[in-house]
């Protein structure tokens, strides 16, 4: 049974009632999260300038986990907060409590411990805006319209991550560290006002009025969501192996640094066109899960085609790397919007989430991880081996898509 009753205070979206509004809250929850991906990012920037003044490889190193370590610890507990107090106080107040951790690190920026300590909460607050701004968007847009939406919404973690680039190294070399810090903070205190202010909570079914089955643990009713959940953990490793050792794959080729450099960056660019574009086939195609299983197949099929590469030495290596990134990026946005689709209105802020925590969690392994198969087998042993991981997602992706609209 479906929830019908809502709240009187507005009324659910519709292929006819979408406008200026719906666009609004994505403008902004893209703004949002794109502003902590800057926050987590531009640590891990600033191991260069640190390591140059005398801070080890390995503390530069922690200081640069700390925010994802953060993040893991309290994206729960932010989705719960959103499910029960709504996504315009956790996404403003999220950044009011980012911009403040921020403004300890540039307070903190001679003692490596308060760093890394400041480093943390701001990791523990940004995750506000991963667990709500996605909320927002699936409560703002009909079910037809959520695939383009939440590929929009996915491409605030390359803008974030493109902003940290282009300005905290370049800023703690001329400046120091408090100056590569000062545009997180503006960012973070301009994006709290205007979120509070623009910022609508969406319509939901009044909790007291909604079936029963509305409003129960959907991880109870069905196993829908850890499916969904073990799959995205598996296409995980795919996607960070190519973003974090990609350009080390090319310069091995022979490419300069510099070079695949610009390819890594433009290649994260062209797979945020694509996720864009995997919504709105998923749209077309009235199903999350139909499409997921196509991603997942062809997320093996790169991985393969790109240890042949390695193997064979061919001169297109740069086009195989980014359609293989483009591809194992693409299932990120129709996983994320089935989960919400499927946990509903009541239970979405803790199962985006459980979503993030796992994925999180699995990319940190990542680096070790394939960095040491790697080291002892080369990388077309490793593309082999990860290629394997999208074939055992394959049989956990469900077969019908579950909704509570």
């Amino acid at each position: 049974m479906r929830a019908t009753t809502m709240t009187a205070t507005a009324a659910p979206p519709t292929p006819t009632t979408i406008g200026r509004r719906a666009w609004t809250m994505l403008a902004l929850g893209v703004a949002a999260q794109a502003a902590g991906t800057l926050v987590v990012t531009a640590p891990a920037l600033l191991i260069p300038y640190l390591h140059a003044n005398g801070t080890s490889l390995t503390v530069a190193g922690v200081l640069a986990a700390a925010p994802t370590f953060g993040m893991v610890l309290t994206l729960i507990a932010w989705g719960a907060i959103t499910d029960r107090i709504g996504e315009r106080i956790v996404i403003a107040g999220g950044l009011v409590l980012t911009t403040l951790a921020v403004v300890g690190a540039w307070l903190a920026a001679g003692d490596p411990v308060l760093l890394g300590l400041a480093f943390l909460l701001g990791g523990m607050t940004s995750a506000s805006t991963n667990a709500a701004s996605g909320r927002v968007v699936v409560g703002w847009f009909p079910k037809e319209r959520r695939g383009l939406a939440m590929g929009i919404r996915q491409m605030s973690q390359p803008l974030g991550v493109t902003l940290a680039a282009v300005t905290v190294p370049q800023l703690a070399e001329g400046s120091g560290i408090r100056a590569a810090l000062v545009l997180p903070i503006v960012l973070c205190a301009v994006l709290a006002v205007l979120c509070a202010i623009g910022i609508q909570n969406p319509p939901r079914p009044a909790r007291h009025t909604a079936p029963a089955d509305a409003t129960a643990n959907p991880y109870r009713a069905s196993g829908f969501l850890w499916r969904i959940h073990a799959v995205s953990i598996l296409l995980v490793v795919p996607q960070f192996t190519l973003s974090t050792y990609g350009l080390v794959w090319l310069v091995g080729l022979g490419w300069s640094t510099a070079a695949a450099g610009l390819l890594v960056g433009a290649s994260q660019f062209v797979g945020a066109i694509g996720r864009i574009l995997v919504g709105v086939w998923s749209d077309r195609a009235g199903s999350r899960v139909g499409p997921l299983r196509i991603v997942v197949v062809s997320a093996a099929v790169v991985m393969g085609l790109l240890a042949l590469v390695d193997v064979t030495h061919l001169a297109a290596g740069a086009v195989f790397l980014v359609i293989a990134t483009s591809v194992t990026v693409a299932d990120n946005g129709l996983a994320y919007t089935s989960v919400a689709e499927a946990a509903g209105p009541f239970w979405s802020g803790r199962a985006l989430g459980t979503q993030n925590t796992g994925q999180f969690i699995a990319a940190s392994a990542v680096g070790p991880g394939i960095g040491a198969l790697v080291t002892a087998l080369g990388f077309a042993a490793s593309f082999g081996i990860v290629a394997v991981l999208p074939l055992l997602a394959l049989p956990l992706v469900p077969r019908a898509d579950r909704s509570h609209d």
